[in-house]
């Protein structure tokens, strides 16, 4: 545990950036698994909604150690960053309406370079044939016409249908005798849970706990998706300006972005927050997690399926429209008020794109030219 709890201290830069520090640590330096079972279970990952990298992790540790082991390498990693992200939402509010409420507008300005960032490099990406192309578009078309969350389903499963057919490859690899099983046990409880929370929750945690687990079932593309779907699903439950500011905090926060649901919920439930903070991010983290239990065994399996590997790539296509969708709403409506702020959203994407500066240093000069501008 201790391991993915230093990695969990200093894992800054995001999934991409998380899935090399684990790749160097229990590859190369600790020689847990070898470079063809890292990859089978980083291609899992990146195949089930959720936090690619923090599945990774949770997939490494069963691999190591069995389910005691998953859940140490989960716990170990994301302490920190979720410790950091209830702190801010019990003591943020005051923090806030003080000195560094100007702080609060420069994470929110980061928050739209981070986004922007995301739609050109996934884009590039996941939008190389002109359907996945057309898809993105017809997505954020969707999306802007209708916020709704049954939209955002809509165009997830349009997606997943349209690559299955359109973008699949010609040929298709043979499985082995070696394939795992079905695990079922995993399978059953998320889909039971996805179809009947919805039904059953009518008390404050149950609702919250639902929201979370709905969002953790259908975030693909990592945690820059959670922020609409969250935002949707919670119904105007918390204004835009906190949702913000949460966001903008998990990208300053080592560890993954999912982290923001311990904010949320603690938000969410005054009265508690401490239970609010962990029904949230046991809601949003179980789903990916009941799936990699379940389907771990046989993705060898289905990872050569032509029809699976189009659908996936339909779904990546899909999120990149969300995300476009949501760099103009809500982020670019909540946080750019005057020219000053485009100036400054411009030389933030010049700063990743040109001058490739960590993001950790931009995190610190958003802050700083935020409390000396506002």
């Amino acid at each position: 545990m201790w391991r993915f709890l230093l990695l969990g201290c200093v894992s800054f830069g995001g999934p991409a950036a998380h899935i090399g520090y684990f790749r160097r640590a229990f590859v190369e330096r600790l020689q847990w698994l070898d470079e063809r079972q890292f990859g089978d279970l980083l291609a899992l990952c990146q195949f089930l909604p959720g936090p690619a990298s923090s599945q990774l992790g949770f997939a490494i540790g069963r691999q190591r150690a069995g389910l005691a082991g998953a859940l140490c390498a989960f716990i170990g990693f994301s302490l920190p960053s979720l410790v950091l992200m209830y702190l801010l939402a019990v003591w943020g509010a005051d923090v806030m309406a003080g000195p560094l409420a100007g702080v609060a507008q420069g994470m929110k300005l980061l928050a739209v370079v981070v986004v922007a960032d995301a739609v050109w490099q996934m884009g590039r990406m996941y939008c190389r044939r002109r359907v996945a192309l057309l898809l993105a578009l017809l997505a954020t078309v969707v999306l802007l016409l209708s916020s709704r969350m049954w939209a955002q389903y809509l165009v997830l499963l349009s997606g997943a249908a349209v690559g299955g057919w359109l973008l699949c490859e010609r040929k298709e690899t043979a499985g082995t005798a070696a394939d795992g099983r079905w695990q079922w046990p995993p399978l059953v409880c998320f889909a039971a849970l996805f179809l009947l929370l919805p039904l059953v929750a009518d008390q404050p945690l149950s609702t919250l706990f639902n929201a979370f687990f709905q969002a953790g079932s259908l975030v693909f593309g990592g945690g820059h998706v959670v922020l609409p779907l969250l935002q949707q699903g919670l119904a105007g439950s918390l204004p835009a300006d906190d949702f913000l500011l949460g966001y903008a905090a998990a990208q300053a926060v080592p560890g993954p972005m999912f982290s923001l649901s311990a904010y949320l919920g603690a938000l969410l439930n005054p009265q508690l927050p401490l239970a609010g903070a962990l029904l949230a991010v046991a809601g949003i983290f179980l789903p990916g997690f009941l799936l990699l239990l379940g389907l771990q065994g046989r993705w060898a399996t289905l990872s050569r399926r032509r029809r699976v590997a189009g659908a996936v790539a339909g779904v990546n296509a899909v999120v990149v429209g969300l995300l476009l969708a949501a760099l103009y709403r809500p982020l670019w409506q909540s946080s750019i008020h005057s020219a000053v702020d485009v100036g400054l959203v411009l030389a933030g994407i010049a700063a990743l794109w040109f001058w490739r500066l960590p993001l950790l240093l931009l995190v610190a000069a958003f802050a700083l030219v935020g409390a000396l501008l506002y």
